[in-house]
């Protein structure tokens, strides 16, 4: 099993960072590393995706299942399609006691690739998933924080 996290402070509200991370279809007008992101369902809190993105120029792309937890300030994301298929993907946006606000986005996989599987997490998770979750906790970041005024 692989797991990545990254941890960013920020600045903001975790209500104003929250209203930003859960409006995934919205992601590609302001996170310039996604290519798109389809709706393909919707209900009150979960929404299936369609989503794709970059890392460096090499696409990458997946199907989720989102859902949100407003009053937790947590979304969720399980992937049920492309290569991380089987993805746990949980963003935490926590009040800090200073007034900022820590955001985490932990990931869970295991490709289930047997001969190579080690490796083959450690490439998912450590040159895509955490470059690409790095991209998108610095653009929010940025948006709450410097293009906010």
């Amino acid at each position: 099993m692989a797991h990545t996290e990254n941890v960013v402070e920020m600045n903001a509200s975790p209500q104003q960072i929250f209203a930003l991370a859960v409006d995934t279809p919205r992601w590609p007008e302001f996170l310039p590393h996604y290519r798109w992101v389809i709706e393909l369902e919707r209900s009150e809190r979960r929404r299936i995706v369609e989503m794709a993105a970059h890392r460096d120029g090499i696409p990458v792309k997946w199907t989720s299942v989102q859902e949100w937890f407003p009053e937790e300030h947590r979304i969720t994301f399980y992937h049920i399609g492309g290569i991380t298929k089987g993805m746990d993907v949980t963003w935490s946006i926590e009040p800090q006691a200073d007034g900022s606000t820590r955001v985490r986005i932990s990931h869970d996989f295991d490709l289930g690739w047997p001969l190579i599987g080690p490796l083959a997490n450690w490439v998912a998770g450590e040159l895509f998933v955490r470059n690409i979750a790095h991209k998108t906790l610095s653009r929010i970041r940025r948006i709450v924080e410097v293009d906010r005024e």
